[in-house]
C-alpha cells in the first residue's frame, strides 16, 4: 500500500552521523515555538503505521540532512522506502535484485549481482578483519594511503575509523557494473537493525551500491522496544561526546514497538544517485532541476 507521512516531526534521528535541519512552530502569543524537524528519513513515522497494522507499505518522498553539498549529497533529494511484513532480510536483497534487473536501462552493463558481508568486503580490499584489526594498524592503513589526518580525525571511535577507511579504499570498488550489496555491518555502529541470530556481534543490516555510490541502506527491522532505547541512549552519548545537538528520543515510535511492530524488512533507495547512475553522470546537480544555489 502507498502511504504519505509528514516532512516535518516533533522528533528527529539520534544517529551521530545524521544531521537533521530544525525549525519551530509558533501560535499566536507564543514566545518559545514548538520545535520541529525536517525528517532525514520517513522511518519512524512508517514504522509507527506498521504497528498500527498497515501492512506492506512503500512511499516516495522528499528526505533532507544538514550536512554538505557536493558531487554525491544536496541537502534536499528523493527517497523510495518501503517494508515488506514477514520478509527476511535475504528476502528484502532478492527484492532489491529484482526491482534493480525491472529498471536497469538496457544500455547499461549490469553483470549478475553480488553479495559480500562487510567483512568480506573490507578482507577483499584492505586485508583486515574490521573488527580483529587495532586501531593502531587502522592508523597505519590511513596513513600509508595518505590521510595522516585520520587519527585526529577519528580518534579511538572504532565506527569512525571504519566509516573512513570504508568510504575512501573500499566504496569505489563496490557496484562496478553489477549491484553490489553489502551485509551484516558490526554491531556497534548506529542502525535500527536486529542483531545477527549466529554473531552478535553483527547486525542484519544491508547497504547497496552500484557505480561505487552507496544507493540504499536496508534492515530486517528491530522490533525489541527496550533494545531501541538502549541503541538510542547509546546515540546520545557519542553525541555528547562529539559535542552534537542532543535531540530527545522518538517516544511515539518507542510506544509503538512496545504495541508490537510485525516481523519485517525495510530498504530506503536515493533515486536522486540512481538516476545519477544510470545516466553515467558525475555528480547530483548534473541530474537535479533545482539543485541547492539554484531552488
Amino acid at each position: 500500500m502507498e502511504v504519505e507521512t509528514p516532512l516535518l516531526g516533533s522528533c528527529t534521528v539520534t544517529d551521530p552521523a545524521l544531521h537533521a535541519f530544525k525549525t519551530s512552530f509558533h501560535l499566536p502569543g507564543q514566545k518559545i515555538g514548538q520545535p520541529l524537524f525536517l525528517q532525514t528519513s520517513p522511518e519512524f513515522a512508517m514504522k509507527r503505521l506498521l504497528a498500527a497494522g498497515s501492512g506492506s507499505i512503500y512511499q516516495i518522498c522528499k528526505a533532507f540532512r544538514n550536512e554538505e553539498s557536493g558531487r554525491y549529497h544536496n541537502p534536499e533529494f528523493t527517497l523510495l522506502e518501503w517494508y515488506r511484513v514477514g520478509f527476511t532480510l535475504d528476502d528484502l536483497l532478492s527484492e532489491v535484485e529484482r526491482l534493480m534487473a525491472e529498471i536497469t536501462p538496457e544500455d547499461f552493463a549490469f553483470h549478475p549481482p553480488e553479495r559480500l558481508t562487510y567483512v568480506e568486503a573490507f578482507s577483499a580490499h584492505l586485508g583486515i578483519h574490521p573488527l580483529d584489526a587495532t586501531l593502531d594498524e587502522l592508523a597505519e592503513i590511513a596513513v600509508a594511503r595518505n590521510i595522516p589526518e585520520a587519527t585526529a580525525l577519528c580518534g579511538d571511535d572504532r565506527s569512525i575509523w571504519l566509516d573512513l577507511l570504508f568510504s575512501y579504499f573500499v566504496q569505489p570498488f563496490l557496484g562496478q557494473g553489477r549491484l553490489t550489496s553489502v551485509y551484516h555491518y558490526p554491531a556497534f555502529m548506529p542502525s535500527l537493525a536486529r542483531t545477527c541470530p549466529d554473531n552478535e556481534s553483527f547486525v542484519e543490516r544491508v547497504e547497496i551500491f552500484l557505480s561505487g555510490m552507496e544507493l540504499g541502506n536496508g534492515f530486517h527491522e528491530l522490533t525489541n522496544a527496550g533494545e531501541q532505547s538502549a541503541r538510542f541512549q547509546r546515540d546520545r552519548q557519542q553525541r555528547k561526546a562529539q559535542g552534537l545537538p542532543m535531540p530527545n528520543m522518538d517516544e511515539r515510535l518507542l510506544a509503538a514497538l512496545r504495541q508490537g511492530l510485525p516481523d519485517c524488512s525495510g530498504m530506503a533507495i536515493g533515486l536522486d544517485r540512481l538516476l545519477m547512475a544510470f545516466t553515467r553522470r558525475q555528480s547530483l546537480p548534473e541530474v537535479l532541476a533545482f539543485p541547492l544555489g539554484q531552488s
